[in-house]
C-alpha cells in the first residue's frame, strides 16, 4: 500500500470534444452493423475537422447497410452532441465514406472453422482494474472528472444551460493519504460557450456542477478552480481542432491510475480482443475487488492474433490481496472462458451496446437492462470465495 501524502490527476473529456464525435460515430457505425447481423465484423476508423467527416475501415455484414446509411448514422450522432455550428454542422458537413470489406486474410484467422474455435482479431495485451476508492469500483480522480462533465452535458440537453457549447475537459486532482483519495485539490474545466456570455459568468454556471459531484468537504481552493483559463472558447469542437477515434484510450479508461494495453475500443466489434479481453478484464478485477478478496486488482490479459486462448493472465493484488494470485488466476479462468468467443457470449457483447460507452467512460457505469455495460456486473463474487475457501 502507498504510503504518506501524494496528488494524482486524472481527466476526462465531453462528448463533443473533437475525438469523442469520432468515437460516437465509430460506436453507432458498430451498433448499426452488431442490429442488422450479431456475427458482423466491424473496425471503422472517423475523422472529423471543420465541416468534414470521413469514415474509414473495414466491414463484414449485410450489404443493406449502405454508404448512404453509414452517412446517415454519422449525421445523426453529430446532431444528436449538438453540433449545428457555423464550423460544424450535422446537415451541413461534407461527408466521404472509404469503408470497404474486411481482409480474407485477417477473416480466416479469425472465423472458426472444422476443429479451429474463432480466434482472437489481432495481437494484443490488455489491462483491467478495479479497486475501493469509489462505489463503483473505480479509481477517484477519473470517476468524479466524468461526473463533472456528464452533469455538465445533462444540464445542456435539458436546456438549463443554454449558453454552454458541446465540448469540454475536466481535470482533477486529488490529495491522498496513505492510498486512500481525501480531497480536490485543484479542479480544471474548460466548457465551450456562446459569444455572448462572459469568462465570470461561465465560472459560476460551472462551480456547482464541480461542487454536487464532489464529496462534501472535497472542493478544492477557489484559487485552484480553474474555469476556462485561456479566457474564452467560443470556437471549438472539430472547427478548432481535428478529431481522430480512438486517441483518448486513457480518458476511456482508469484516468492513468493503471496500465493500459494501447489498443482503442471504439469502431471494433466484440471478437477484436483490444475492446472485448479490456472489458472481461475489467469484470475479473471487479469481481476480485467485490468479493472483498483484494482492495486493488489489475489483470493482464494476452492474445494471439488467430489463437483462441489467452497466452497469459496475470494479476497483481498490490499486496492488499487475501489469497494467492496464483490460485485466484486458476480460479477465474475455471469461471470464465477467456476466449474471444467465451468472453463475447458470457458478457452478451455481440449486441448493439457500444455508442453508449464513447464519452465518459466505459468502465463505472451500472449495468443496463438490454445487457449494455454488462461488465460492471459483479455476479461472480459467490462463485469466486467459494473456488478458493
Amino acid at each position: 500500500m502507498l504510503k504518506g501524502k501524494h496528488l494524482f490527476t486524472s481527466e476526462s473529456v465531453s462528448e463533443g470534444h473533437p475525438d469523442k464525435v469520432c468515437d460516437r460515430i465509430s460506436d453507432a457505425i458498430v451498433d448499426t452493423y452488431l442490429t442488422a447481423d450479431p456475427n458482423a465484423r466491424v473496425a471503422v476508423e472517423t475523422l472529423v475537422t471543420t465541416n468534414r467527416i470521413v469514415l474509414a475501415g473495414e466491414v463484414r455484414g449485410p450489404e443493406s447497410i449502405t454508404p448512404a446509411r453509414l452517412e446517415e448514422v454519422a449525421r445523426h450522432c453529430v446532431k444528436e452532441i449538438g453540433y449545428e455550428q457555423d464550423g460544424f454542422h450535422w446537415q451541413k458537413a461534407e461527408l466521404s465514406c472509404y469503408v470497404h470489406s474486411q481482409s480474407g486474410d485477417i477473416a480466416q484467422g479469425v472465423d472458426a472453422a472444422g476443429n479451429k474455435d474463432e480466434g482472437a482479431g489481432d495481437q494484443g495485451i490488455m489491462f483491467g482494474y478495479a479497486c475501493r476508492e469509489t462505489e463503483e469500483l473505480m479509481p477517484a480522480a477519473i470517476h468524479y472528472s466524468h461526473a463533472i462533465l456528464r452533469s455538465l452535458a445533462e444540464a445542456r440537453h435539458s436546456g438549463a444551460e443554454p449558453g454552454l457549447g458541446p465540448d469540454s475537459k475536466s481535470q482533477v486532482t486529488l490529495e491522498y493519504i496513505d492510498g486512500t483519495p481525501m480531497r480536490a485539490t485543484s479542479v480544471v474545466v474548460s466548457t465551450q460557450h456562446a459569444e455572448s456570455v462572459s469568462q465570470e459568468e461561465v465560472r459560476e454556471i460551472v462551480r456547482p456542477h464541480v461542487a454536487n459531484v464532489l464529496p462534501d468537504g472535497w472542493m478544492c481552493p477557489d484559487k485552484e478552480f480553474y474555469v476556462n483559463p485561456t479566457g474564452r472558447f467560443v470556437i471549438g469542437g472539430p472547427d478548432g481542432d481535428a478529431g481522430l477515434t480512438g486517441r483518448k484510450i486513457i480518458v476511456d479508461t482508469y484516468g492513468g491510475a493503471a496500465p493500459h494495453g494501447g489498443g482503442a475500443f471504439s469502431g471494433k466489434d466484440p471478437t477484436k480482443v483490444d475492446r472485448s479481453a479490456a472489458y472481461a478484464a475489467r469484470y475479473l478485477a471487479k469481481n476480485v475487488v467485490a468479493a472483498e478478496l483484494a482492495t486493488r486488482c489489475t489483470i493482464q490479459l494476452s492474445y494471439a492474433i488467430g489463437v483462441s486462448k489467452p497466452l497469459s493472465v496475470y494479476i497483481d493484488t498490490h499486496g492488499t490481496g487475501e489469497v494467492d494470485e496464483t490460485r485466484l488466476a486458476e480460479a477465474l479462468q475455471d469461471l470464465v472462458d477467456l476466449s474471444p468467443r467465451g468472453i463475447r457470449e458470457h458478457l452478451g457483447l455481440s449486441r448493439p451496446i457500444y455508442a453508449r460507452t464513447s464519452a465518459y467512460g466505459h468502465f463505472g457505469r451500472a449495468p443496463e437492462a438490454d445487457g449494455g455495460f454488462s461488465w460492471e456486473r459483479t455476479d461472480l463474487t459467490e462463485s469466486l470465495r467459494a473456488a478458493l475457501s
